[in-house]
């Protein structure tokens, strides 16, 4: 499974951006209007970095507990985790968890293609598994009259 299966599962919702010399607090206000926990940072069309309620949290620690005149540029993650759509499910959990990213931007013959999030990963990870439970079941539940084993140490002659 790729990027762009949890893409198209997910839809096609609004993508919430931000520029990096926004004050912080319009950063903290459209993600609490909107209850998402980023905004991805862009300038001039390209990716400049990721905002998470991680950063936020720590721009605010370090200004004693404060918002203050903090830019997003201050807080965001200039360097964030991207992938592709063509990316792979796997990939995308390994890098996740080394690096204890819960967003990640999707990029795109060079452009913004949408943000998954760790818990997007997840639920595809356990919709699929549900799948092909409910496919052994039906498999199983389907299994020809007369063909059962005997028991449980026959063997097969090839």
């Amino acid at each position: 499974m790729k990027v762009s299966d949890i893409l198209r599962v997910k839809g096609g919702g609004t993508l919430f951006t931000i520029n990096p010399f926004d004050p912080l607090a319009d950063a903290v206000k459209t993600m609490s209007d909107h209850d998402i926990g980023s905004l991805v940072v862009m300038e001039h069309g390209d990716l400049a970095g990721m905002l998470t309620f991680r950063e936020v949290i720590q721009a605010i620690t370090r200004n004693g507990g404060a918002i203050g005149d903090f830019t997003v540029r201050s807080a965001m993650d200039d360097h964030p985790l991207t992938c592709s759509p063509d990316t792979e499910l796997d990939e995308v959990r390994r890098m996740m968890l080394e690096s204890h990213a819960r967003y990640m931007p999707v990029i795109g013959n060079r452009q913004l293609q949408g943000v998954i999030s760790f818990y997007d990963v997840a639920k595809t990870v356990v919709d699929s598994q549900n799948f092909e439970n409910k496919m052994l079941k039906a498999y199983i539940r389907d299994w020809p009259e007369g063909t059962e084993p005997e028991s449980d140490t026959e063997t097969v002659k090839l």
